[in-house]
């Protein structure tokens, strides 16, 4: 692996451009090359299995172009494919989650915490970050719960308007997040409705965004292994798209915070 690779980032379809977006704002000179699945978006309702088979074509799409890191942006796949795309790719690329990061967080700075959690169903069934968290031992306290509405709604553009602040409103007074001290946004979707979200507790819960502390994660590893670019010149970034719509080249610069060209690469012909 040489410095000069490119990351590769996936998600199931836009929303992990939000993590791109904090890499490229922490890491200028690193060269990304992003997968979006949006032929088979939203993970969150997806079976293991199914998510699985998708994790690994991608991968092998991503070992194709040199990446040198892949950075699974999807916390349903963290969820129900990191080892086995660890293990898949081996010693071809370093592997890291949106997961872990968020949980290392945790035990740095909430021992003793009552912590809430929003993700899909998929994250939140898949117990893994209670998991994880129990493993700790720091008594933090997780109170998880489903809210499978914010990313179509977040996708079809529905975000800073009454429509988006009714729904962020009545997951959030669910008794199930009662009394929390922070918020986990367990989704990659989620970091474009995070100030709504703050609105709603009015400065009383720390409202906790994986991107910016993946990307602070993915530069320690890169640190670590001698593999952090300085400046060599590697190439334009690439966005490459499993299915195209104009309207999602469209929703590109919502969660990117710039227009680019998505690049359509069917998964299976």
């Amino acid at each position: 692996m040489q410095a000069s690779a490119p990351i590769g980032i996936f998600d199931s379809g836009t929303g992990g451009l939000t993590v791109a977006r904090a890499v490229r704002e922490l890491l200028p000179h690193e060269r990304i090359v992003y997968f979006g699945d949006l032929a088979h978006l939203p993970y969150g309702d997806k079976s293991t299995a199914a998510i699985q088979a998708y994790s690994v074509k991608i991968c092998d799409v991503l070992l194709q172009q040199g990446c040198k890191v892949i950075l699974i942006a999807c916390n349903s796949a963290s969820a129900a494919a990191f080892e086995l795309v660890k293990a898949y790719v081996g010693s071809r690329a370093k592997v890291m989650n949106v997961i872990d990061p968020l949980v290392d967080y945790l035990r740095e700075n909430m021992a003793e915490r009552r912590i809430g959690l929003i993700g899909t169903k998929q994250t939140v069934s898949s117990n893994v970050y209670a998991s994880k968290i129990d493993a700790l031992k720091k008594g933090i306290t997780l109170q998880s719960l489903a809210t499978p509405l914010l990313v179509p709604m977040i996708e079809e553009g529905f975000i800073h308007n009454r429509v988006s602040q009714d729904i962020i409103d009545e997951y959030l007074s669910n008794a199930v997040l009662a009394d929390i001290e922070a918020l986990i946004l367990g989704c990659t979707h989620y970091p474009l409705i995070k100030e709504e979200i703050r609105s709603y507790y009015k400065g009383g819960v720390e409202v906790l965004d994986s991107a910016t502390i993946v990307a602070a994660s993915l530069k320690a590893l890169l640190e670590h292994h001698h593999l952090l670019n300085k400046g060599e010149e590697g190439g334009r970034d690439r966005f490459l798209v499993s299915d195209h719509t104009d309207a999602f080249e469209a929703s590109t610069r919502l969660f990117f915070g710039q227009a680019i060209q998505l690049e359509k690469y069917p998964l299976w012909e």
